[in-house]
């Protein structure tokens, strides 16, 4: 499980500089038109790391990988991303990953790679897994950073994937 904490940091450290470089007032733009702001998608990132690491710890402990879910648009409208100071979503969200990447490393790997036959991924992964077929907390863990990439490829044009080697 290393491997996969390792694949974490390395997102965060190549993110984070490019990250820092933004200024306050252009995290404030959307990322596109009609949709979040980058300081909102950051907030998003921060929500989706606080809800997957309940998951991975609990997982822990389980024999299967159902987890609630969470209203993504209504967590970030409520905490109020928007108008938080950029400098402070970016030190939370850097925090929090390199704090998953711990867990990740920590998890034994028959734990990360016993098959559960029970999951709920088909509706909460990012790339779900039929509810019929079995998953693993590698997988799920995996997903996880390749949601953060997918998210960080729309906040930063030039980031470039370390799961996927191209941009995201």
């Amino acid at each position: 499980m290393e491997r996969v904490g390792q694949l974490l940091r390395d997102a965060v450290d190549r993110a984070t500089p490019m990250l820092t470089a933004m200024s306050d007032d252009a995290a404030r733009a959307p990322w596109k038109e009609g949709a979040w702001t980058r300081k909102q998608l950051l907030g998003h990132l921060v929500d989706s790391a606080s809800n997957n690491h309940g998951r991975f710890v609990r997982a822990q402990f389980s024999t299967d990988l159902v987890f609630p879910g969470y209203e993504q648009e209504r967590w970030v409208e409520m905490q109020r991303y928007a108008d938080a100071p950029w400098s402070s979503l970016i030190a939370l969200w850097r925090e929090f990953n390199l704090h998953i990447a711990r867990v990740m490393d920590a998890t034994p790997p028959d734990v990360a790679t016993r098959q559960r036959p029970r999951h709920n991924l088909d509706v909460i992964a990012w790339q779900s897994v039929a509810a019929d077929k079995p998953a693993t907390l590698e997988y799920f863990m995996r997903d996880y950073i390749g949601h953060l990439e997918h998210h960080l490829g729309q906040l930063l044009p030039d980031y470039v994937g370390v799961t996927s080697g191209k941009r995201t």
